[in-house]
Formats: C-alpha cells, sequence, structure tokens
C-alpha cells in the first residue's frame, strides 16, 4: 500500500471543502438572499422550502445545497486565480451570479420542462443572478475559513 502523495491529498481536500463552503453556502447566503427579494415581493416563491421534489422526493432545499456543493467544488478549483483582497470578493460575488445562473436558466430550466432562459422574463434573471451572486459571496467566505483549518496552510 502506497502513502497518499501530498498533492493528492490537498486536491481532495481542496475538492472536500469546496462541497463543504457551496453546501453551506446555499443554506445561508444563498437563501438569506432569497428571503430577503421574498419579502421585497420579488422572489418566485420563499426560502427553505422542504416539500418533496421529483423525481427523488428530496426538499428542493437540500437539492440545491447538493448542486451548490458540486459548483463549490469547481469554485475552489479556480478561485486562486480570483484576484486578491476586494478584488476576490467582487469576483466571487460576480462568478456566482454568472456561471450558475447561465446553467440554471439556459440549461436546467428547459430540461425541466420551461422556457430556455426563463422566457428571458428580466425579473427571474435579476433575481438569480442575486442569490447565486450571494452564494458566490459565502462560498468564498466559507471555503477560505475552512482552509484556514487545513493543516499546512
Amino acid at each position: 500500500m502506497t502513502a497518499i502523495s501530498s498533492k493528492s491529498y490537498s486536491t481532495s481536500l481542496n475538492f472536500l471543502w469546496g462541497f463543504i463552503a457551496g453546501f453551506l453556502a446555499t443554506l445561508i447566503f444563498h437563501q438569506v438572499a432569497v428571503a430577503l427579494l421574498w419579502q421585497m415581493g420579488i422572489a418566485p416563491g420563499p426560502p427553505f422550502q422542504t416539500a418533496p421534489r421529483p423525481p427523488f422526493g428530496i426538499p428542493l432545499v437540500l437539492s440545491l445545497a447538493f448542486w451548490g456543493g458540486v459548483w463549490g467544488i469547481f469554485f475552489a478549483t479556480i478561485d486562486r486565480y480570483f484576484p486578491r483582497s476586494l478584488g476576490y470578493w467582487l469576483t466571487a460575488f460576480i462568478w456566482g451570479a454568472i456561471l450558475p445562473s447561465l446553467v440554471a436558466l439556459l440549461v436546467v430550466v428547459p430540461l425541466k420542462g420551461g422556457a430556455v432562459g426563463a422566457g428571458w422574463n428580466p425579473a427571474i434573471w435579476l433575481y438569480a443572478l442575486i442569490v447565486n451572486g450571494a452564494w458566490g459571496l459565502g462560498t468564498g467566505l466559507v471555503l477560505k475559513g475552512l482552509r484556514r483549518l487545513s493543516p499546512g496552510r
């Protein structure tokens, strides 16, 4: 049996931290943004929806958190290329706002039988950009905190 290389361990840990950061950012930052927009009458639905969703009967908020974790892995692999200081946080917000929103509105919505781009409804696009931007900001924040827990960092 061979020992796990330091680089392999570091990469695996980074993926794990990315998943955890994205998962938690969904439950905290994304859903708080949904709650604020819901209170303002802008969100299409309330936060923390727990009704079972097809096809597996998983509550929507947990499904969103899982996919937030998957996106978090991707985020964790590229955030080292983000600018430093304030630029990091701005890039995290913009990256979170744009990439997941494009995939959701141009791929996921049509796969679920909806119109491409959610019918190009500006309110839905703005909503997606805000809540996903909040997710990106939260993922960056949680990820930086988790990385500080890592040995050798």
